[in-house]
């Protein structure tokens, strides 16, 4: 279905099933009552991950392996992770991927062999390992990384963080990406790591807490999509912050946008955002950790 047909009514509910706020029996209850193809509005919003892959894991431009690591404080004091390095022999400059809230989905998987094509050692953190990993499905995926004590998950990607940063083909540099839950916790990292991190680059994620924005020592680039309420709300104050703190950061929002636009598995993808958000990332990232 063409995503110009699709309900913004249709849209909004998405965002509450992608966010758990309802379940998926409600999101499709709900979708029926709002029209006729309410149903098939529903659907096509769910991803296609088959057809959003840009980058295959047989490129030979890359070499992508699963690795285990310690994780001290975290779910369960291992983790692992999908490590994507380009070829030659390094050292390049570290990047984390960070996951939405719903597990190391392929989307993710394609985004960190995207990164590896750049030249950068791209660590993709599964933050369900220590449950069994992502299920191959986003509802369970969410339910699960649902029932996780937040701290201990936090503490995973810190640790995952580390682990990349350190790894015998890393410059020592790193930076942090993410795309929703991944995008807030790319902010958490800033100012959890501080001089440790070189730059972080959030997608559409939760702000920093302005009581810790003082500690951020990386330079960031926030992107946010024009219509994002909950994620855009926190803003201004963010912002105020990083001004406030004389932090060096871009904060970049793109027009025509929704939350979760540059994940090209759904309707919501928006191409010519996706790729100027992405390249701009890229070059933000050349600049900071080479």
């Amino acid at each position: 279905m063409d995503k110009n047909k699709i309900d913004d009514s249709i849209y909004d509910l998405y965002d509450e099933y992608c966010h758990g706020r309802i379940n998926r029996r409600q999101f499709f209850e709900r979708a029926a009552s709002v029209a006729v193809t309410g149903v098939a509005m529903a659907n096509a919003l769910l991803p296609n991950y088959a057809e959003a892959q840009e980058v295959l894991f047989t490129d030979e431009r890359i070499k992508g392996t699963w690795v285990d690591y310690a994780s001290e404080g975290g779910s369960s004091g291992e983790m692992r992770g999908y490590l994507v390095q380009p070829l030659g022999e390094g050292p390049f400059p570290a990047v984390l991927v960070m996951h939405e809230n719903r597990g190391l989905n392929p989307y993710i998987q394609d985004v960190a062999r995207r990164a590896a094509v750049a030249g950068f050692l791209a660590l993709a953190p599964d933050g369900l390992a220590p449950s069994g990993g992502y299920p191959g499905n986003d509802d369970d995926g969410r339910a699960m990384q649902r029932s996780l004590d937040p701290a201990k998950l936090s503490q995973d990607m810190v640790n995952s963080a580390r682990f990349v940063k350190s790894h015998e083909l890393s410059n020592g540099r790193l930076g942090a990406t993410g795309f929703c839950w991944g995008g807030g916790m790319t902010n958490f990292l800033a100012t959890e790591l501080g001089e440790e991190l070189n730059a972080g680059a959030p997608f559409y994620g939760r702000a920093a807490d302005t009581d810790q924005v003082g500690k951020i020592e990386a330079a960031l680039l926030v992107h946010y999509a024009e219509d994002d309420p909950r994620v855009n709300a926190m803003r201004a104050d963010f912002e105020a912050a990083l001004k406030e703190h004389g932090k060096r950061y871009e904060m970049h929002t793109y027009p025509g946008t929704r939350h979760g636009f540059h994940n090209y598995s759904t309707p919501r993808y928006n191409p010519d955002a996706a790729k100027l958000a992405w390249d701009r990332t890229m070059a933000f990232f050349d600049k900071h950790l080479q």
